[in-house]
């Protein structure tokens, strides 16, 4: 596959990892958030999600809100998010065991 910044003529630009030519090859730092920064991200997601489903439930029971689909939705949203957060969870969960388990 041909390099995507070789076709569009781009100069001066430097991939992280690939040392330019004439140079001795470095660790190259990867820009980008922490994983743990990532994973309270996406609970604080999750979380706000719930929230916002909580909340239309009640403006539902008291009679402000009239819109059931829209609670309806909200609250399969949340629910989707907090299935794929435990799957996550059990994924990483899963991956912990087996590097336990690793003969070193």
């Amino acid at each position: 596959m041909m390099d995507p910044l070789a076709l569009s003529g781009a100069t001066g630009v430097q991939r992280p990892g690939v040392a330019a030519p004439g140079s001795s090859p470095q660790p190259a730092a990867v820009p980008g958030k922490a994983f743990s920064d990532f994973i309270y991200e996406r609970l604080d997601e999750v979380n706000r999600l719930q929230g916002e489903a909580d909340a239309g439930v009640q403006r539902l029971l008291t009679g402000e809100t009239d819109n059931v689909s829209e609670v309806f939705a909200a609250s399969n949203k949340a629910g989707i998010a907090f299935d794929l957060l435990m799957e996550v969870r059990n994924k990483l969960l899963e991956a912990y065991r087996e590097i336990q388990q690793m003969r070193v």
